[in-house]
């Protein structure tokens, strides 16, 4: 899953948020020296995406997309992901997507410092361009696949994936409803069994 889905899934607590943005940036087990619920977010975040490349619909996900994208596919389906649950959002949450989003940017710029190189430039980014909130819209995830695409200096041709979900929309979105529910329910297993150890 892609940001928004990982922040969604943190319960609305803020360590566990933090720990789940900043996971990406952390190699191997070099976090010990975080608060113990941000170490719980990094672990929480990890597990979510073993679930979800494990995932039977994921997998099918992937497998409509066009083949020029290679293992990029993957990073794909994710950001689209994103798009269906903040397109959705009402759906998921009684605290408006707007509201969320800007509680997240003010959380991070508070917390910045604390947090690796990466994160810290990529808290910039999103808050500069408010990509959370911008998920929700198509010419929002053309933006980021074209970010994208230009990261792998054209390689992925990520910036073309935008055709998929044009064509793909309904598919993909029956896709994520089915899937999200799944992991939503396992998130709030794995969450209870992190905090138990």
């Amino acid at each position: 899953m892609n940001f928004l889905a990982h922040l969604f899934l943190s319960e609305n607590n803020t360590n566990i948020m933090i720990g789940n943005f900043i996971a990406d940036h952390i190699k191997g087990n070099q976090f010990s020296h975080f608060d113990e619920e941000i170490q719980q977010g990094i672990l929480l975040h990890r597990e979510i995406d073993t679930f979800t490349d494990a995932h039977p619909i994921v997998r099918k996900s992937k497998r409509r997309l066009h083949k020029r994208y290679g293992h990029y596919g993957g990073v794909i389906i994710d950001i689209f992901y994103d798009y269906f649950l903040a397109k959705n959002w009402i759906q998921y949450s009684e605290i408006p997507l707007a509201l969320f989003t800007s509680a997240i940017y003010k959380l991070f710029q508070n917390k910045s410092s604390e947090l690796p190189v990466k994160s810290q430039n990529f808290i910039n980014y999103m808050i500069e361009y408010n990509i959370l909130y911008n998920y929700q819209f198509k010419n929002g995830i053309a933006k980021v696949l074209n970010g994208m695409n230009q990261r792998t200096k054209g390689k992925s041709q990520m910036n073309l994936a935008i055709e998929d979900l044009e064509l793909l929309q309904s598919e993909l979105e029956d896709d994520f409803t089915l899937f999200f529910r799944d992991l939503q329910a396992f998130t709030k297993t794995k969450l209870k069994e992190i905090k138990s150890k």
